[in-house]
């Protein structure tokens, strides 16, 4: 039984949010919370595919052929087959493993001059990542730092954020504009981890 859609416009594009059956929605695309293999399994994901037909199935085989299996956070697109909807958008999300295997949201802020940490800032950050992306997006853990490690050439080295949430090695920093930069990080991770305990 469908329920009532709810209707919003994000940058000039309307997205129409409805409850019912996915397999169902006369509608431009559909996406899928697929697995890495795109190989349709249970749930939902199975679901499309079964209602979709081959046609899904094979574009798959051909994706994962092409550029092996699909990361956390990629997305691609295939035909919708058999489906109303002309396009199935295939992403697959994060696995939850109780919290404890690094799945935890992480932010590391970079403060305004004049600004200082303080408990109302990180709720400020929290409130507009919620707003923004969604309640899925409700950070564990905000750092507040002064600089973000970056290449030479401008570009945030996101390996090495998450290499220091996760306790994990850094590696390799060649491409690495200024050290400070891992070093505060790192220090500001390790007060506050050791605030927790």
């Amino acid at each position: 039984m469908e329920k009532q859609a709810v209707e919003v416009t994000i940058n000039q594009a309307k997205l129409r949010i409805i409850q019912g059956d996915i397999t169902k929605q006369d509608t431009d695309a559909i996406v899928n919370a697929a697995n890495s293999s795109l190989m349709g399994g249970g749930g939902v994901d199975g679901a499309i595919h079964r209602a979709g037909g081959l046609a899904i199935l094979e574009e798959c085989k051909q994706i994962v052929a092409r550029q092996g299996r699909l990361p956390t956070g990629k997305a691609v697109m295939t035909t919708g087959g058999n489906l109303k909807a002309g396009y199935v958008i295939h992403t697959v999300g994060p696995i939850w493993r109780g919290g404890d295997k690094g799945e935890s949201i992480v932010v590391f802020a970079i403060l305004k001059e004049g600004s200082t940490p303080s408990v109302s800032l990180k709720k400020e950050v929290t409130d507009h990542m919620r707003r923004m992306v969604g309640p899925i997006a409700t950070p564990d853990e905000i750092y507040f730092v002064s600089k973000l490690p970056k290449t030479r050439s401008g570009k945030i080295m996101r390996r090495v954020l998450k290499a220091v949430a996760n306790d994990a090695t850094i590696g390799d920093l060649t491409t690495l504009e200024d050290e400070a930069s891992v070093e505060e990080i790192v220090s500001a991770y390790q007060e506050l981890k050791k605030a927790k305990e």
